[in-house]
């Protein structure tokens, strides 16, 4: 799949032109050989897509929005997890979907959803293709439409006197930004996948950006929405605020492609920053940076970053051998040195350092390339992340560290566990946990797997959210089940079946399958 003048990997992260280079191969290779000398790091190509038995499409769909390409139905198969990037270096092909639509109206997409639902065909909506939780994944299903919506990418209108702009969901976020730009104004959500994800991925998937703190998520961004369901197009009024009833948008934001098809939203713009001031502040303990990323998230202040790393993760990712806080304010209308000053006052006994803030950010950005090439070699570096408030963070902290710990001695003998904080809210942390541990080639999805479900029963035993910002897909469902009220789960289901009473939009999703 071409990107302008780059070539989207079929079985992995971001482009082929912009994966880890022979000089960053080594290194990481070296640097896995000085932590875990026992591993085996014997290198492992991908596949062929072309070497594969790729089943013939089960469906014989109309018109030329439907492509049955060999490529484009691998390419659309899986999202961007450790699972999906071991099962394709392995070679394991199903399951697929069948055809992959390109709607280039909205019209198209009404027509996708009445054909699938005449010929029970499940329909799974597709952006960029980023989800690490298996949402996009056809599994379980007989036949299978992908409905990728990369056609539908422009910024359609611009209100500079309200700030707000109606986006077409199918526009990846390099592309948003640039329509932007003459107007002045920005949209600033920069998750981790921004050069591929899409704007209705982010709403879809209640998408958490950079920014540690005020609007972190999407649906802070959100005015409002419109929605192809199978019964009607969904269409809410923008207004700043409204307290007419539960919101129509709150049950669109975070439906993951099964309530209907976001197709177009309003989205709150600001002017981008011109001042900007930032820092890294080092700690004697892990405890005492807790306890000072707390006073700074309740502090009012505000800063756009304030992403504390463990000692393990300052020393894998940015060199540095504590605990450090990274900081950043920025503004558009004033100077935020003195901002700074205040919060660093609040770091006490912290030793500001330098270096460590470019390092980290270097090394996020070339995260999953580095993921990628790891698995190549047999070497299980995946994440979990979750949210929790301040006065059960240590417990959970040390509940998840212990399964953890055990579960990888249990699955690959030995293995090393990190956290950092990507958000903060006044009342909690959003921690993410790495884990990085040797494999066995020909058995990563199976260990990866058991790795993953000792976390996951760490995390909702110990009173977190089984996802902060990387939705629930098909591989947080059992835990998900689990954390939401029973009474709100038969309610999205009864709404499901209002809105999709034929059940073709991504089945197994958020709501057990009644077929």
């Amino acid at each position: 799949m071409l990107l302008g003048m780059t070539t989207r990997s079929w079985w992995g992260w971001g482009t082929v032109e912009d994966a880890v280079t022979p000089a960053e191969r080594r290194e990481l290779v070296s640097r896995v050989r000085a932590v875990l000398p026992d591993a085996d790091l014997t290198f492992h190509a991908p596949p062929d897509p072309s070497s594969l038995d790729v089943p013939p499409p089960r469906i014989s769909p109309p018109g030329e929005l439907y492509s049955v390409d060999v490529v484009d139905r691998l390419s659309h198969a899986r999202g961007q997890a450790y699972r999906d990037v071991t099962r394709n270096l392995a070679g394991e092909v199903g399951p697929l979907p069948d055809a992959v639509a390109r709607p280039r109206t909205e019209q198209d997409v009404v027509d996708v959803l009445d054909w699938c639902s005449s010929h029970d065909v499940a329909v799974i909506p597709f952006g960029g293709g980023t989800s690490v939780v298996g949402g996009v994944e056809p599994r379980d299903l007989d036949r299978v439409v992908t409905l990728d919506l990369s056609l539908l990418d422009r910024v359609l209108e611009v209100d500079p006197v309200s700030r707000a702009a109606r986006i077409q969901a199918g526009v990846p976020g390099p592309s948003l930004e640039a329509q932007l730009k003459p107007s002045g104004l920005t949209l600033r959500h920069f998750p981790q996948s921004f050069e591929f994800s899409t704007l209705g991925g982010w709403l879809a998937t209640r998408a958490g950006g950079h920014y540690a703190t005020l609007h972190t998520h999407i649906d802070d961004l959100t005015e409002s929405l419109r929605v192809v369901t199978p019964v009607g197009v969904s269409e809410s009024r923008r207004l700043p605020g409204s307290g007419a009833g539960p919101s129509p948008d709150r049950l669109f934001l975070g439906s993951e492609g099964t309530l209907g098809v976001i197709t177009e939203a309003w989205l709150r713009l600001q002017s981008p920053p011109v001042f900007r001031a930032g820092a890294s502040v080092r700690f004697a303990s892990w405890e005492r940076a807790v306890e000072a990323t707390r006073s700074i998230a309740q502090s009012g202040l505000h800063p756009a970053n304030c992403r504390l790393l463990d000692p393990a993760e300052a020393f894998l990712n940015a060199g540095a051998a504590s605990s450090v806080l990274v900081l950043a304010f920025e503004s558009a209308a004033h100077p935020v040195d003195a901002l700074l000053a205040q919060a660093l006052e609040l770091c006490g006994d912290g030793e500001v350092v330098e270096g460590a803030a470019q390092q980290w950010r270097k090394s996020f950005l070339r995260m999953p390339y580095q993921r990628d090439a790891m698995a190549q070699h047999a070497m299980i570096t995946e994440t979990f992340e979750t949210a929790c408030t301040w006065d059960r963070f240590f417990e959970l902290h040390a509940a998840v560290v212990e399964a953890a710990t055990r579960v990888l001695r249990d699955v690959c003998g030995v293995g090393i566990v990190t956290c950092r904080f990507t958000h903060v809210y006044p009342d909690g942390p959003a921690p993410y946990y790495g884990v990085y541990a040797p494999g066995r080639w020909g058995s990563l999805t199976a260990q990866w797997d058991e790795i993953k479900a000792a976390v996951s029963e760490a995390l909702i035993s110990s009173g977190g959210t089984i996802t902060h910002h990387h939705a629930v897909g098909r591989d947080h469902m059992p835990w998900y089940a689990r954390q939401r009220p029973a009474a709100f789960g038969a309610a999205l289901s009864a709404a499901k079946a209002a809105l999709d009473p034929a059940g073709v939009l991504n089945p197994g999703v958020l709501t057990t399958r009644s077929t």
